[in-house]
């Protein structure tokens, strides 16, 4: 990223049996805990199109201007320039590149591939197979089995100014009835059903209550609580094959303790090649579902959707009694309700005893502007946690001690903390190498467990440089919102601030979801109105920076734009130029995933900017799942295919009228 620093704690490096990148190379100069981004101002199409030409013919596209050794070429903003795009690339993988594009424009194959690969590796025999693979989908896509033989897919990459994020993409190749059964079978121990039953809450009064003279949980059904009103937080059958309608993201299910402990292995190993294969400029991908039991995620995420109902029902009649009215819809953080004011209001409403009441509001956070949150999240990070007495609230309809979150088993509760303890790991693991590590988003109902723990993990590790970071889906409604509260509670709190930007990946089958179990579609009603979201978050980002640099503070936020839309790159250039922040101010970089875009990816790198590939590696076998994936959201964005498919015969066309049909890629770029 544009704010990522070098690895620079040799003796941790030592320690994992990394390489020292001091023998490669010296790090540049730091500032903020942040890296330099450095590019030419200038943008046109054809300079950039004269100076990668003349480069291809053996002369320099060194921008006027740059000290030498410090590459840049100049960018076309219209990411049409052929050269630019592939000069990384052999002839033979250029044209590998052509042929697997127009094998993802077949609907047939898209649709049946998985079978058909199947089928060819039971006539071709496992060797010949492993070998087609290689020559085709999996050399496209994949980098290699291992974090050793990735090596030169990186260190090419990284000489043409393009860093990684390394994702080790080996999943499963489970059946639908089989994923089906380890969600929904609440007796089965891989289930997201609680051991105890899938309680949903209607309202908390109605359930189980703390009585506030002894103490004791008393009334409701015996465990069972009334039926919900949250389904989107609760497993159903139909959507159980959390792989439904999703062709983009990579699916955990849970099966034991033990694959989650090895899933934390893999990661860790993923954290190390970023620290030695990388440089440390890399990041690392973790997604919190292959460290835990899901059900965990499900459950605290409702907890904090009534946390939110909660505390706008306080907001209501708090506002209402100061004849002002609420903001928005719940989030905490932007109140500004002292913990006076809702002591004041609890006491007025309630029939609780003082006790309850103080008990709560000593657990409250809050700083001089007011509510942060009402319950101290940071506790959920401790491994010694109890979830099921924490999260309890004075109901100001009844006047008792209620529960937010379902009960868990003993079980689950040392399930949940197993798995706090698991990335508590790995943030130690990105500390001690000092490498970044990315938690990738999910679906809308693990999403808030998932951030909020992030978040929390931010707070933690996050309090000298940005070492982890969250992922935010534009085509949610509430993401501008939940951007917002986070920047807010950073500032607030005095951390740093990382985040991916994406559209996002569950799009279909939270439209499904919601229209089947009858919740709101949290999701946008079309691609422009995710367009709207996506450039609106970047631009409140990129104005909080602003801001930040004006006030002549230290830069505290980074963003990633990760997007396969050259018109959503264009807009975050613009928008930095517009707003009035450099590439200097080192805040922004962009992403895509290896084999695809190139001409967005490389381009920007060699002119400058901060560039990422998502770089997907392991075994051929045991990523055909991610290969299937890949082909099916080609296929799902042809106008892109189409444009890649132009610029590669273009490109190969020119080799082949200059003679240069064996040409080998030397990159001479050092990436930011």
């Amino acid at each position: 990223m544009a704010f990522l620093r070098l690895a620079s704690r040799w003796p941790a490096l030592s320690k994992f049996g990394v390489a020292n990148p001091s023998l490669h190379g010296k790090s540049p100069p730091l500032r903020n805990g942040f890296l330099p981004l450095t590019t030419s101002s200038a943008v046109g199409k054809s300079a950039s199109a004269a100076a990668t030409t003349e480069a291809f013919r053996g002369g320099s596209s060194q921008a006027v201007g740059h000290a030498p050794g410090q590459r840049k070429d100049v960018l076309d903003s219209s990411f049409d320039d052929a050269h630019a795009a592939y000069k990384s690339k052999t002839t033979w993988e250029i044209l590998r590149a052509y042929i697997v594009y127009t094998l993802c424009s077949s609907s047939y194959l898209v649709e049946n591939n998985m079978k058909l690969m199947k089928i060819m590796k039971a006539v071709m025999g496992e060797k010949m197979f492993t070998a087609l693979m290689k020559g085709t989908f999996y050399g496209h896509f994949v980098a290699g089995e291992d974090q050793e033989r990735i090596r030169p897919t990186l260190e090419r990459l990284r000489s043409f100014g393009v860093k990684p994020i390394l994702d080790y993409s080996v999943e499963e190749d489970l059946s639908q009835e089989e994923a089906e059964k380890r969600e929904v079978e609440a007796e089965s121990p891989m289930s997201s059903v609680s051991e105890l039953g899938d309680e949903k809450v209607q309202d908390p009064v109605h359930g189980l209550y703390m009585d506030g003279e002894d103490g004791h949980w008393k009334g409701g059904a015996g465990r069972s609580l009334v039926e919900g009103t949250m389904p989107q937080f609760h497993v159903d059958k139909t959507f159980a094959d959390r792989r439904y309608k999703v062709s983009s993201a990579r699916t955990y299910f849970y099966l034991n303790e033990a694959t989650c402990e090895r899933n934390l292995e893999i990661f860790q190993q993923s954290l190390q090649a970023v620290a030695g294969a990388t440089y440390g400029t890399g990041l690392a991908a973790v997604k919190l579902t292959a460290l835990g039991r899901p059900q965990l995620l499900l459950q605290l995420s409702e907890v904090i959707m009534r946390t939110r109902q909660y505390m706008a029902e306080i907001t209501a009649k708090t506002a209402q009694a100061n004849r002002s009215s609420p903001e928005d819809k719940g989030n905490i953080i932007g109140k500004h309700i002292s913990p006076e004011q809702l002591h004041q209001k609890l006491q007025q409403t309630c029939k609780l005893s003082e006790a309850p009441v103080k008990k709560f509001l000593q657990n409250v956070t809050f700083d001089q502007e007011g509510l942060i949150h009402l319950f101290p999240w940071s506790g959920i990070i401790d491994e010694n946690l109890e979830l099921s007495e924490t999260f309890l609230v004075p109901d100001i309809k009844s006047g008792k001690m209620v529960r937010l979150l379902t009960q868990l088993s003993s079980k689950e509760e040392e399930m949940f903390r197993n798995m706090i303890r698991r990335i508590n790991v790995l943030a130690q693991t990105a500390e001690d190498l000092d490498v970044r590590m990315m938690v990738d988003a999910e679906q809308t109902y693990f999403q808030p467990a998932i951030s909020r723990i992030t978040l929390e993990f931010m707070r933690k590790y996050n309090s000298k440089k940005a070492l982890i970071f969250n992922t935010y889906q534009c085509y949610l409604k509430d993401t501008f919102n939940e951007v917002v509260t986070d920047l807010e509670q950073a500032k607030r709190q005095n951390f740093y601030f990382g985040a991916k930007l994406v559209r996002g990946a569950y799009l279909e089958q939270e439209r499904a979801r919601a229209a089947a179990l009858g919740y709101n579609d949290p999701t946008c009603p079309s691609f422009e109105a995710t367009s709207e979201s996506y450039h609106t978050t970047l631009t409140e980002c990129l104005r909080r920076i602003k801001d930040l640099k004006s006030k002549g503070k230290p830069n505290m936020i980074g963003i990633m734009v990760a997007s396969h839309n050259e018109d959503t790159v264009r807009y975050a250039i613009e928008k930095m130029k517009e707003i009035g922040i450099s590439p200097e101010d080192k805040v922004l970089c962009f992403g895509q995933l290896l084999g695809m875009c190139d001409y967005i990816t490389f381009p920007l790198g060699q002119s400058g900017y901060s560039a990422y590939k998502y770089i997907p590696y392991g075994p051929v076998n045991e990523v055909l799942p991610y290969l299937s994936r890949r082909a099916q959201e080609n296929k799902g964005i042809l106008k892109k295919i189409k444009k890649e498919k132009k610029l590669l015969l273009r490109e190969l066309f020119f080799r082949i009228s200059r003679g240069k049909f064996l040409y080998t890629p030397k990159g001479d770029y050092t990436p930011i």
